[in-house]
């Protein structure tokens, strides 16, 4: 295979994101919450002795909490339907076959783009040394070791044909030929090659050529700068 070398990584610098978790389901059952809260404390203040209330009054009391928790459900369920309308949207989200984040708590740095008058053909996720990464995707190991001034990379090809490659780990956890799935440690964090300061550098190829795994990954469900997975995000939700 033709080495692919990557340019040194920029200082590293910024602030952590943290992922943003869905609201809508949370903030139906919130509104639930407060409407029966409100019909308690109108019976419980404006109306000292139910006793004293006329009938009609009291159905039309439960005819009210009845609604609203009904408008809740129905809020509830449109919005799973949103959500997995939104995921079967994108060609990527499989929950059989998903595609992740390579690790979490990482501090995203050089994105991809021109740097040094050079094209950076990854981006740089900033950990300290020794951090476990993980295979984005399911595919087979084709590469898994040395590799110029990645350092230590491991190289993934997925069944799609498209390949992600992890550079300047501290050492590999597979071998070339392994079949992985998406989760599966790949490797940890480091510094070796082309680099200075321990980060995972990640590119994603796709017919050879390199492409801006940002954008490319967001298709597929995944928000690298966010550090936010629809997969996830879905099960945690459901």
């Amino acid at each position: 295979m033709r080495q692919r070398l990557s340019s040194e990584p920029d200082r590293y610098r910024g602030r952590r994101r943290v992922p943003t978790p869905p609201r809508s389901r949370y903030a139906a059952v919130v509104t639930t919450a407060f409407v029966g809260a409100g019909i308690v404390a109108l019976g419980a203040g404006a109306m000292p002795d139910a006793k004293s209330v006329s009938p009609s009054v009291l159905d039309e009391l439960r005819q009210a909490s009845i609604t609203s928790q009904d408008a809740a459900a129905r809020a509830d369920a449109a919005d799973r339907a949103t959500r997995s309308d939104a995921r079967d949207s994108q060609p990527g989200v499989d929950e059989q076959d998903p595609w992740l984040l390579p690790m979490q708590g990482y501090d995203f740095n050089s994105p991809y783009g021109m740097r040094w008058g050079k094209l950076h053909t990854g981006i740089d996720l900033v950990a300290p040394e020794g951090t476990p990464y993980v295979a984005i995707h399911s595919g087979t190991v084709t590469k898994a070791g040395w590799f110029g001034g990645y350092g230590y990379a491991v190289i993934v090809q997925h069944a799609d044909g498209s390949e992600a490659i992890y550079g300047h780990s501290s050492a590999v956890s597979v071998h070339e030929g392994q079949q992985v799935k998406a989760g599966d440690q790949l490797g940890l964090v480091g510094n070796t090659g082309h680099s200075y300061g321990a980060h995972l550098h990640l590119e994603v190829h796709v017919k050879g050529q390199p492409l801006d795994p940002v954008p490319w990954l967001q298709e597929r469900g995944v928000d690298i700068k966010l550090q936010v997975e629809a997969y996830y995000t879905e099960a945690a939700a459901s």
